[in-house]
């Protein structure tokens, strides 16, 4: 049972009005939901805040390049659909947009009937790879906790509380730092509830706009808003019967804060510009790697959804606190790489090890995961993994690494802005290096910058 893509959405990045506004035209007769960019700036902002199916970009353009916005949009979506458009003297630039990833291209004048065609071949690729990807969710640990792993307490916790409260309808509020596995956990309370046959369907709070995260989670009607060529469903009604996953819950903003507790109280909602009420039968999971209750207290955060979120709660704790589970987990991911690239690595010597029990881990299980899939990749012999093939950075992170005196009574925020000036200082006031040393997003730095009133160097 895959996520349809009922009303594909197509970004198209061009500044000749006329044959831009022609081709818009054809594609919104055609059934698709269309937005127009001049500049490679506002495509970047586009493909930045919305969900897109296919991209139709020139390959020279003002700010921002074509390439660079193919990157930036693969980046964002790997299956997605970009075709460049080009101009007699850019055939060689738009070969090697095609080695970069591009779906296709197409020289001007355009040939609309061979766009479409392009386009439905894309959107029927990102259909099958749906499915692909939707059958292995099924799959994948239905029975148990296969792809949760560790024999610490905290691990052992989690597991027994799965158990208990996976046959409930409970909703369930999952709480941890960025990459320590909530995702994971939400899916294993799906796959050992009675609903386990139905949907599990996802949504990041934090990649979306306001518009566009209501739009998401509740649908909307055709016409609802520019750009609306037909009614879609939101991720509530596509879960039905099912389990929603809602990640970041942190970051939904009031006016859909309001809209989510009516959903929970009254298990029913209408699309965005509808007036019909839809009832729907979903489980709901949420993930923060924030701590709500200071957003209660700010009004930030609604109280009264709050406690509706929290019924059950697992908190699930980060990789230096479960140290014990290193071990294991490296083994699994060195077995799961070893099958996905064709290697035979045979294991990890002490010393790589003893480096790995030392380390920090700010970004967790997933820092872990990458750390060890580089490592794999660039093993050329069948041996054990050892300190030589560790990452740069992580051999040398021990001498570079910093400290400074933490007041008493300081609070959690208080600490948080420190470690986030401190890094910042550290890195050269480098926003990407400083997210990376964090374990955290760019916007998510971007954000509690903004939140904390941190000088941006």
């Amino acid at each position: 049972m895959t996520f349809e893509i009922e009303t594909p959405r197509v970004l198209v990045v061009d500044t000749e009005a006329p044959d831009t506004k022609r081709l818009i035209a054809f594609l919104e007769g055609s059934g698709y939901e269309v937005l127009w960019a001049t500049d490679g700036e506002a495509a970047y902002n586009i493909i930045d805040s919305e969900p897109l199916h296919v991209v139709i970009s020139e390959i020279r353009l003002h700010r921002i390049d074509g390439m660079r916005l193919l990157s930036i949009a693969r980046a964002r979506n790997p299956e997605i659909c970009v075709i460049v458009i080009t101009k007699g003297a850019d055939v060689e630039l738009a070969t090697e947009a095609m080695r970069q990833g591009a779906y296709d291209f197409q020289a001007k004048p355009l040939n609309l009937e061979k766009i479409k065609a392009v386009i439905e071949r894309g959107v029927s690729h990102q259909r099958l790879v749906g499915q692909i990807t939707d059958l292995h969710t099924r799959l994948d640990s239905r029975y148990g906790f296969e792809n949760l792993i560790g024999i610490s307490r905290g691990m052992n916790e989690i597991f027994e509380k799965i158990r208990q409260i996976a046959p409930t309808r409970a909703t369930v509020l999952i709480s941890g730092e960025t990459g320590t596995g909530k995702e994971l956990i939400a899916l294993a309370i799906h796959h050992n509830s009675p609903r386990r046959d139905e949907r599990f369907v996802k949504l990041n709070c934090a990649a979306l706009s306001e518009g566009v995260l209501e739009s998401e989670l509740f649908g909307h009607e055709k016409g609802a808003f520019t750009g609306a060529v037909a009614m879609r469903k939101g991720r509530f009604e596509v879960a039905d019967g099912g389990t929603l996953f809602i990640d970041e819950v942190s970051e939904i903003p009031p006016t859909v804060q309001v809209k989510l507790l009516r959903m929970l109280q009254e298990r029913e909602f209408e699309r965005v510009g509808g007036s019909d009420t839809i009832n729907v039968d979903v489980r709901l999971v949420v993930a923060t790697n924030q701590r709500l209750e200071p957003l209660v207290r700010k009004k930030k955060f609604r109280e009264d959804l709050y406690y509706r979120l929290k019924v059950i709660t697992i908190e699930v704790p980060p990789l230096r606190e479960r140290k014990e589970d290193i071990p294991l987990l490296v083994d699994a991911f060195i077995n799961e790489f070893n099958e996905l690239h064709g290697k035979k690595v045979q294991g990890i010597t002490r010393g790589a090890m003893d480096l790995f029990m030392q380390h920090y881990w700010p970004g967790n299980v997933r820092e872990l995961r990458n750390c060890i899939e580089g490592m794999v990749v660039f093993c050329t012999r069948e041996r054990l993994l050892d300190v030589a093939d560790l990452p740069e950075h992580f051999r040398a992170s021990k001498k570079r690494r910093q400290f400074f005196r933490i007041p008493v009574g300081i609070t959690m925020e208080e600490l948080e802005k420190i470690a986030i000036e401190e890094t910042l200082k550290s890195v050269g006031y480098d926003k990407q290096k400083a997210a990376e040393t964090l374990g955290i997003g760019l916007r998510t730095l971007y954000r509690k910058m903004k939140e904390y009133d941190i000088w941006s160097g």
